[in-house]
């Protein structure tokens, strides 16, 4: 019950032009406990996971569930290698040669075991090659694959925390000094010495003063 409980956690984002595999991998992730979005092509895996096409006019949505695709985030990608337009192949690429997306764990099925395929989609950054048919043992290795990218995204996330709060520390101090260096340079001014109180105490207590001198006083004896 526990690991339901975490694997609900997990959002796998399954893609197949081909409705029956489609809903088998669908149903086969539900019974994992993994929570569940189908697309029937990459273009619009990519449009799900925020990213798209240039040459996409067509504003037809992609028929996905949850209704708002904001609010949930993608734990892993399990697509299908032979679909018409884009590939699994391709979706992989993109996926990889995204800067935001390139954490996320993906997956590649296909109904054809060929060894050049297979090491190719492994080359270029697939997690597992599983052949169809899908079965429910194939799955369990996909939580190892899950558990790491969670534990690279904290940790990628505790990194950004930190950088954000050693740049936030930096900009407070550049303006604590840019506003030290800004603020008017108070100079104390020598302030000249009072000449006339300044000669009065040289009089009085210079060595060299003459003594005054009483004369016209007779002495009685």
């Amino acid at each position: 019950m526990g690991m339901a409980a975490t694997d609900s956690q997990f959002h796998v984002l399954a893609v197949d032009d081909s409705v029956i595999d489609r809903k088998l991998i669908e149903r086969l992730l539900k019974s994992s406990s993994y929570q569940v979005t189908t697309v029937d092509s990459g273009s619009k895996a990519l449009e799900f996971l925020g990213l798209y096409e240039d040459d996409q006019s067509s504003s037809d949505s992609p028929s996905v569930s949850p209704n708002n695709q904001q609010e949930v985030g993608v734990n892993l990608v399990i697509t299908d290698y032979c679909m018409p337009g884009m590939t699994g192949y391709d979706l992989l690429r993109k996926i990889k040669e995204s800067s935001s997306l390139r954490n996320i764990p993906v997956v590649i099925m296909s109904s054809e075991n060929v060894p050049s395929r297979i090491n190719r989609c492994l080359e270029e950054g697939a997690e597992e090659f599983f052949l169809k048919p899908v079965r429910l043992s194939d799955l369990s290795r996909l939580r190892p694959h899950l558990m790491k990218a969670k534990s690279n995204n904290q940790n990628q996330e505790k990194q950004e925390d930190e950088s954000e709060s050693s740049e936030t520390q930096s900009q407070e101090q550049e303006h604590h000094e840019l506003e030290q260096q800004q603020q008017p340079q108070l100079q104390l001014q020598p302030i000249p010495p009072n000449s006339n109180k300044r000669k009065a105490v040289e009089e009085g207590f210079s060595p060299d003063r003459t003594r005054p001198i009483y004369s016209g006083i007779a002495t009685l004896v």
